[in-house]
């Protein structure tokens, strides 16, 4: 009796559990999840990865076309660009004196003897009142050697006074002519005033300026007080190690790139190369001239410099590192061929920078290769082929 006390709620257990699986099985199933667009293969081209244009990995790519070059002597080397000193004008006040008008910005374009500045001079006023002391004076001094010339023709006056007459104008005319300089060197204009005018000696424009209205002025100051240079031309300035210094020559051509302009190289030429080696860094300073036409090169922008030897006539494809994927002992990039679709291809690096890499075989000019995603376009591929 006991025995089936204890069946029966092991049976009515049993029911219940029976009960719950029947009705799971009878619920309706919940709904797939929509598979994810992802990487596909065209059909008969196995080489070729195709996004979906409704996917995001299309946003996140960037496309360029690439180009060829000669080969670099080596890797590039880090740089600057620098005013280009044949063509700027570091401007001080030959005169002490104290600002009471500026006349031009940073930025401004000026001309060659265009007025910049104004001040007020005590010492060109005394150099104005020299030079119209002196003028009296040689000319008090020319009439009185005219009279004693006539007077010694008429036997009145002894030939002792007149050589006396003539030394007196020498100095007279001697003292006048270096007041007369004295005023030519400032370029000074105007009566004795002491107003000075600070004028542009060359053409360009005003990168820099420590001027401002009553600021007292000295020609001995350690900074310029303006600085004016033609921004179409500048410099890239490099050290190079020995060995490469050793391979370049005036005129060989440089390519010059900057962190601003990533997808573009500005070609110039070597105009200098130093002539002794830094005992610190054991380098050379490699002077490269530049032309600026748009003005995109700023001075003091950090550059890296390519050396090209126009000796070897190979002819690459640079391209950055971004774009290089690397497996194993082999590189690939990815070429578009149309929207969404991308080739991966083999190629071979002949020389390799920091920022750039210069390919020799794989790649052609004008095709248009991932620069950035390409690391995405990889693991799709990586994906698909699994």
């Amino acid at each position: 009796m006991k025995n089936r006390k204890l069946l029966a709620p092991l049976a009515l257990a049993l029911l219940l559990a029976a009960g719950v699986g029947w009705y799971g099985m009878r619920a309706a199933p919940q709904a797939a999840p929509q598979p994810q667009p992802r990487a596909t293969t065209a059909a008969g081209e196995d080489r070729l990865i195709k996004l979906p244009d409704a996917g995001s990995q299309l946003s996140f790519l960037r496309i360029a076309p690439v180009d060829t070059q000669s080969l670099p002597v080596a890797e590039p080397v880090a740089g600057r660009i620098a005013y280009d000193e044949n063509v700027t004008s570091r401007i001080a006040s030959p005169v002490q004196g104290r600002v009471t008008a500026q006349r031009v910005e940073v930025g401004d374009s000026v001309r060659a003897g265009q007025l910049l500045a104004e001040l007020d001079s005590p010492d060109l006023a005394g150099a104005q009142a020299d030079e119209r002391k002196a003028a009296a004076d040689e000319e008090r001094k020319r009439l009185a050697l005219a009279r004693a010339r006539m007077l010694v023709d008429a036997d009145v006056l002894a030939r002792k006074d007149l050589e006396n007459a003539d030394a007196d104008y020498r100095q007279a005319d001697a003292e006048a002519r270096r007041a007369r300089q004295r005023i030519a060197n400032l370029h000074a204009r105007g009566g004795v005033d002491g107003r000075f005018g600070l004028r542009a000696p060359i053409a360009g424009v005003v990168t820099d300026r420590q001027l401002n209205i009553g600021q007292e002025v000295r020609p001995d100051q350690a900074n310029p007080l303006l600085v004016i240079s033609d921004l179409r031309h500048l410099w890239a300035i490099a050290d190079v190690p020995e060995g490469v210094a050793a391979a370049l020559h005036p005129g060989q051509t440089v390519l010059v790139e900057t962190d601003a302009f990533r997808e573009r190289s500005f070609r110039g030429r070597i105009g200098r190369i130093g002539v002794a080696v830094d005992p610190v860094t054991r380098r050379v300073q490699v002077r490269c001239e530049l032309d600026n036409p748009d003005g995109a090169l700023k001075p003091d922008m950090f550059a890296r410099i390519a050396f090209v030897s126009a000796d070897t006539g190979a002819e690459v494809v640079p391209v950055p590192n971004t774009a290089l994927v690397t497996e194993g002992l082999y590189t690939y990039v990815f070429v578009e061929h149309g929207r969404g679709s991308f080739e991966k291809r083999r190629v071979r690096v002949a020389l390799g920078g920091a920022a750039r890499s210069y390919i020799d075989a794989g790649l052609h000019a004008r095709e248009r290769v991932v620069t950035e995603g390409a690391l995405l376009l990889n693991a799709e591929a990586t994906n698909h082929a699994g």
